[in-house]
């Protein structure tokens, strides 16, 4: 059983952005870029499976610049076999390479690939659109189980639990489907250093989104990005009536 794992080289979680002086987007230049959370744990979840023999090859994909290739990497330390870069030097976050073109590139590598299934990150933490996945659905025709917290996987089936605003609610799904990821499914391993060393000789395939017949041209305009205002600092009050006055007379809400 093959498994095709979407994965994106986005900022690290870890570091405070900041917005470009003009409004134009978010300062990358010498930023820390690491894999996608919700993408680290969806290979993580196939390196899982297929520690359990329910999988056989796992392939990596990304679409960005040479730079990404380290988040092919990443990908392939943690269990990936081999990798796909789709070279573009269009930015891959707000404003850039599409969720609709990302999901055609991966139609189209999937149409190549022939994976049993495709599991991947629920959204990405740079645009935090949540639409790739579902995109990609829809283009295939295939199910799709999303926010999955738990995934089991049967004969020609995939069992999913997924979180909704609800509670929980499982699925059943014929294979092919498309499966992402939410916080609570798994947690990555740490990669270590062997394993690092051995990704390095595993086969990582360049491609362009002309060889996919994808256009990356963005449909969509970013007018302005701006930071959220500063929140003010709250005060404190010596009585009951200091308080009540205060909610009254200068939040109003009484």
């Amino acid at each position: 059983m093959k498994v095709l794992v979407p994965v994106k080289r986005a900022i690290d979680y870890n570091v405070k952005i900041s917005v470009k002086s003009d409004g134009s987007g978010v300062d990358q230049a010498n930023v820390k870029m690491s894999m996608n959370p919700f993408d680290e744990i969806a290979i993580e979840e196939a390196t899982k499976l297929k520690e359990a023999g329910k999988v056989t090859e796992i392939v990596a994909v990304t679409i960005g610049p040479d730079k990404a290739q380290d988040t092919i990497r990443t990908a392939m330390a943690i269990g990936a076999d081999r990798g796909i870069l789709v070279k573009t030097d269009a930015p891959t976050d707000i404003g850039g390479v599409e969720p609709l073109a990302v999901a055609k590139a991966l139609k189209a590598i999937t149409e190549k690939e022939n994976p049993d299934f495709i599991i991947m990150g629920k959204q990405s933490i740079d645009d935090d659109s949540n639409q790739t996945g579902q995109m990609l659905a829809a283009l295939l025709n295939w199910g799709q189980g999303t926010f999955a917290s738990e995934l089991e996987l049967g004969d020609g089936t995939a069992t999913v639990t997924r979180e909704i605003d609800g509670g929980l609610e499982t699925l059943e799904l014929k294979l092919p489907a498309i499966i992402t990821t939410d916080l609570r499914l798994n947690e990555p391993r740490y990669v270590k250093l062997p394993d690092i060393m051995k990704a390095k000789k595993k086969q990582l395939d360049t491609m362009t989104p002309e060889d996919l017949g994808v256009d990356f041209t963005p449909r969509l305009s970013v007018v302005k990005i701006a930071e959220p205002a500063e929140r003010v600092g709250g005060g404190k009050v010596t009585n009951i009536d200091e308080l009540i006055d205060k909610l009254k007379n200068e939040a109003k809400v009484i």
